[in-house]
């Protein structure tokens, strides 16, 4: 199947994800570290880069409609699955961030659950694509703000001495993770509300 280039970017993102997964659960050293953030990043831009190309070339297809967003989903997920198993364990005297963090995790995958279903449904049986609103992107945003508070805060607190004080309070993780959850939430109501219409139960 040929591709053009936005969706080419958006394959790419898909498949940095196991990557970076696998060489950040290979070590908790520095290098890990910092090559799985640099990683998140590179594929993170990607997600900005596909669609401005899609948009100013008019390369927009159902295709990259489709796979943008789930790309996004992937890309996220398991990042902050990553976070999950090896960052928390190691956090123990922060019970805020570990409580906020495990519950915005929930959230997102409820979320991304039941918004994936209605795209499902919605394009399955009405034939309408569900393409990314402003809000669903402003959200993906606070995610990627999240994972990347959450990594860069690990790196410089707990290798850099004058900083370790603030192992026990990270607060930038803290604060994206609050946003991040909020803007979850939000996104996730407003598309339930706006396609609920083409939920018929009696179909």
């Amino acid at each position: 199947m040929k591709m053009n280039l936005p969706n080419k970017l958006t394959v790419l993102r898909l498949c940095m994800v196991p990557v970076f997964v696998v060489i950040m659960m290979l070590s908790d050293a520095v290098w890990a570290n910092t090559v799985g953030l640099l990683l998140f990043v590179i594929a993170s831009f990607t997600d900005m880069l596909d669609g401005k190309i899609a948009r100013k070339q008019g390369l927009v297809t159902d295709f990259g409609k489709f796979l943008d967003p789930l790309a996004d989903k992937f890309m996220v997920i398991g990042a902050m699955m990553v976070i999950l198993y090896k960052y928390i364990s190691d956090t123990p005297r922060n019970e805020l961030f570990c409580t906020l963090f495990v519950w915005a995790v929930m959230l997102v995958i409820f979320r991304e659950l039941a918004v994936t279903s209605i795209r499902l449904v919605v394009s399955g049986s009405k034939g309408i694509v569900v393409a990314a609103n402003m809000l669903g992107k402003i959200k993906t945003c606070t995610q990627i703000a999240c994972v990347v508070a959450c990594i860069g805060e690990r790196i410089f607190y707990w290798n850099i001495p004058t900083l370790s004080f603030l192992k026990d309070v990270l607060p930038l993780s803290i604060f994206t993770t609050a946003v991040m959850l909020i803007f979850t939430l939000w996104s996730g109501i407003n598309y339930i509300v706006s396609y609920w219409k083409y939920m018929d139960p009696q179909k």
